[in-house]
């Protein structure tokens, strides 16, 4: 089999490296960053060195007939992912066997606490969105142009290790009370790189499949169980028209995005049992992990 190409490989690529790795495949984790490229070297991934954004690097990844996980952010600020359409550009020189792209729930917008499934409407309202919403667009035409199959992830919020608000909590910043806050989604990132490779896998051509442990807590569920679960003090909330004061313009606007996620869909079709089905169970795990605490 050929080696699994990971585009912009950081956490969630690390852990679908070492999950390929143990079932015995090959991998190549392109990254930009010297740094990045010591660590991942240090457990034995190979690595290649390339940075999308400039055309000769991004034509020297081995991407002929291989399968790729694409997980390089688009680059701020604007509206589209011009870094897409680079890797696009080097794919239509070598096609890629299929490639995985792992995208955000944000595509759907603010839809008021109502459920979203895949065939909801996208209306993305952040830059944010929009530019995942235009890379999921060139992807779609590169595999009407070129039949590479293309299958897309549709992810909320990540959490694990390394990615708990431990210092938020213990900077006391607030939260919105608990009748008031919306609800949320998020996937540990162990299980984000098991749904990224069933993909790979066993997605069909043009799937799209929304991603999350569908328990759907609030940001306040989710970061008074961290606190409960780390023997830390609850943060003190404030009512949501109070909270544009004390909370941050990019958390308000996740919060501002009210949405359940529907995601049965996809670990139906991709055959993936969670290894983290509630936050509990996912945070458990992560502060085992956690170096400061």
């Amino acid at each position: 089999m050929e080696p699994v190409v990971i585009i912009g490989c950081g956490d969630v690529g690390l852990r679908a490296a070492r999950q390929l790795m143990a079932r015995g495949r090959e991998v190549l984790a392109v990254v930009r960053s010297a740094e990045r490229a010591e660590r991942l070297a240090a457990e034995g991934i190979p690595v290649h060195r390339a940075d999308l954004d400039i055309p000769e690097q991004a034509a020297g990844i081995p991407l002929a007939g291989r399968p790729v996980i694409y997980l390089a952010q688009p680059p701020e600020p604007g509206i589209s992912d011009p870094r897409m359409g680079g890797f696009l550009a080097a794919c239509a020189a070598q096609p890629p066997a299929r490639i995985v792209y792992v995208s955000t729930t944000g595509v759907y917008g603010d839809q008021r606490g109502a459920e979203v499934t895949e065939d909801t409407p996208t209306r993305p309202q952040t830059d944010r969105a929009r530019r995942r919403m235009d890379a999921e667009n060139q992807l779609r035409a590169f595999m009407a142009a070129h039949g590479t199959p293309v299958v897309i992830l549709r992810v909320p919020g990540i959490y694990g290790p390394g990615r708990l608000p431990l210092e938020r909590i213990r900077n006391r910043t607030p939260v919105i009370c608990p009748e008031e806050a919306p609800p949320g989604n998020r996937i540990h990132a162990e299980d984000l790189a098991s749904l990224c490779i069933a993909a790979l896998e066993r997605g069909e051509p043009g799937d799209v499949f929304n991603v999350g442990d569908g328990q759907h807590a609030s940001m306040t569920d989710f970061i008074y169980t961290v606190a409960d679960l780390a023997g830390l003090e609850r943060p003190p909330c404030v009512p949501l028209s109070e909270a544009d004061k004390h909370i941050s313009p990019a958390m308000m606007s996740f919060i501002r995005e009210s949405r359940i996620i529907k995601a049965e869909k996809g670990l139906q079709a991709l055959g993936v049992q969670l290894r983290y089905p509630n936050i509990e169970s996912g945070i458990r795990d992560a502060l085992r992990q956690e170096p400061d605490r």
